[in-house]
C-alpha cells in the first residue's frame, strides 16, 4: 500500500508555504529592518543554486544577447537601403543602360541593391517581367531577415521550459525529505525549494527580453522592406511609362465588326408542309 504523509508533515509544508507568503522582513528595537532579512540573494548564489539547467539558462542568455547585438547591426537602414544608391539606378534606368544599374545593385550590397539587381537584370523584357523580379527579391530577402531573427523566439520559449523543468526537479528533491524524515523543520525544506524556484526565475529574465526583441526587429524588418520595395518602385517607374500599352490589331477602314467576322455557316432549311395538307396524303 502506499506510504501517505503523516499530519504533521502536511502541517509543516503548510505552515512552510504560509511563512513564505506572508513572512515579513524581522524589525530590531529601533524598528528598522536587518540587513540580513533586506538583502536579497547574489548573482552568484543564483547561477550555484541553479545548478546544470542554470548553466543551460546562462549559455541561452549568451546566446541571446549575441543575437540580439548581431541583428541591431544588420537591421539598419544604411545598410539595407544605402544612401545615394536610388539617384544612381533611377538616373541609369532612364537611360536603359540597364546593365550598368545592375552592376551598380550588385555592388552596393543591402536589400535595395538586391532588388535593383534583380529588377535591372529582367528589364529588358520590359516593366512587368521587371517587377515580377523584385518582387520575388523582396520576398527572398524578407525570408531570410526573418529566419534569423526568429532564433530570439526559440529561446525564448526554450528558456522558461528549462526553469519549469529545474523548478519540478528541485520540487521532488525538496519533498523528498517527508520519506527520509518523519518530521522534517521549515529550514531544511527552504534551501531545496529555493533551489527549484531559481531556475524559473533564470528561465523568465531570459524569455522576456527575447521577446520583447523579436517583436521590435520583426517591425522593424518589414518596415525596412516595404521602403526599399517602395524604393525600387520608384526607381524603375520610367520604364513603365516607356513600355508599349499591348499591341491590338487594327481593323480594316471601313469595316464592321460583322463583316471581319467569320461567320458561321448556316444550317439548311427544313421544308415544311402546309398546314392543310400535313397529313392528308394528298
Amino acid at each position: 500500500m502506499p506510504r501517505f504523509p503523516s499530519r504533521t508533515s502536511v502541517a509543516v509544508a503548510l505552515s512552510f508555504f504560509a511563512s513564505v507568503g506572508f513572512a515579513r522582513p524581522a524589525f530590531g528595537q529601533d524598528g528598522i529592518a536587518s540587513d540580513e532579512a533586506s538583502a536579497g540573494p547574489e548573482l552568484r548564489e543564483l547561477l550555484e543554486a541553479g545548478g546544470m539547467v542554470g548553466l543551460l539558462i546562462l549559455a541561452l542568455s549568451l546566446a541571446m544577447v549575441a543575437l540580439i547585438v548581431q541583428q541591431m547591426l544588420a537591421v539598419r537602414r544604411g545598410r539595407l537601403v544605402p544612401r545615394g544608391l536610388a539617384g544612381e539606378a533611377y538616373g541609369l534606368v532612364s537611360r536603359r543602360r540597364f546593365k550598368e544599374a545592375a552592376e551598380v545593385g550588385s555592388r552596393r550590397g543591402g536589400l535595395l541593391g538586391r532588388l535593383v539587381h534583380a529588377g535591372a537584370t529582367e528589364a529588358d523584357r520590359g516593366y512587368e517581367a521587371a517587377e515580377k523580379a523584385m518582387e520575388d527579391a523582396a520576398a527572398e530577402e524578407a525570408a531570410r531577415l526573418t529566419r534569423r531573427a526568429e532564433y530570439l523566439s526559440v529561446i525564448a520559449t526554450v528558456a522558461p521550459m528549462l526553469g519549469l523543468l529545474g523548478t519540478v526537479w528541485g520540487m521532488m528533491l525538496a519533498f523528498n525529505e517527508f520519506s527520509t524524515k518523519a518530521n522534517p523543520q521549515v529550514s531544511e525544506l527552504a534551501p531545496g525549494i529555493f533551489r527549484a524556484l531559481v531556475t524559473t526565475l533564470l528561465g523568465l529574465g531570459v524569455a522576456v527580453p527575447a521577446v520583447a526583441s523579436f517583436a521590435l526587429l520583426r517591425n522593424r524588418i518589414d518596415e525596412l522592406v516595404a521602403e526599399a520595395a517602395g524604393t525600387a518602385e520608384h526607381i524603375f517607374s520610367t520604364l513603365r511609362r516607356q513600355t508599349p500599352p499591348p499591341s491590338v490589331t487594327p481593323r480594316p477602314r471601313g469595316a464592321s465588326a460583322l463583316s471581319t467576322s467569320k461567320a458561321a455557316p448556316a444550317a439548311p432549311a427544313t421544308p415544311v408542309a402546309p398546314l392543310g395538307r400535313r397529313g392528308a396524303g394528298i
